[in-house]
């Protein structure tokens, strides 16, 4: 792997979770974090290492995704079941999905206002809501 000015910098952010910044973590991470704020499937991140000669199987990439997400470095944005993307974007926020071409785009938290949550059951405590609005084409 070539070191980019990046590269020091994942280094710090992976052992500040405690995940050891192995050759293929600093990899997917670099892919990930380099690009600024996205959301990839694991497929795509797959072809994305793929294509830029980083030899690493679907089911790492996948361990990896969910490993970061554990961490706090991604969130997993779920759309639909066994459907998921990984934002690089940990702020409070909610997404647009587009239906038609399965694309995520970030709305801002404030963007969006719940109101009337229920009590959460005893014992525990409603940490973050995320909204999906689902879009697609007008139809005519």
């Amino acid at each position: 792997m070539e070191l980019t000015p990046s590269c020091p910098d994942l280094l710090g952010r992976l052992r500040a979770v405690g995940l050891r910044p192995t050759r293929q973590r600093l990899a997917l991470a670099r892919l990930l974090f380099d690009a600024g704020d996205r959301h990839v499937t694991a497929e795509h991140l797959h072809g994305q290492a793929l294509a830029s000669a980083i030899r690493v199987s679907l089911a790492t990439v996948y361990n990896t995704l969910h490993q970061f997400t554990a961490a706090g470095l991604l969130r997993e944005v779920v759309v639909e079941p066994g459907r998921s993307y990984f934002d690089t974007n940990i702020d409070d926020h909610h997404h647009f999905f587009c239906e038609s071409i399965g694309t995520l785009q970030d709305i801002p938290g404030q963007g969006v206002v719940v109101s009337g949550l229920p009590l959460p059951p005893p014992g525990t405590e409603i940490r973050r809501v995320e909204v999906i609005v689902r879009i697609g084409p007008e139809s005519r």
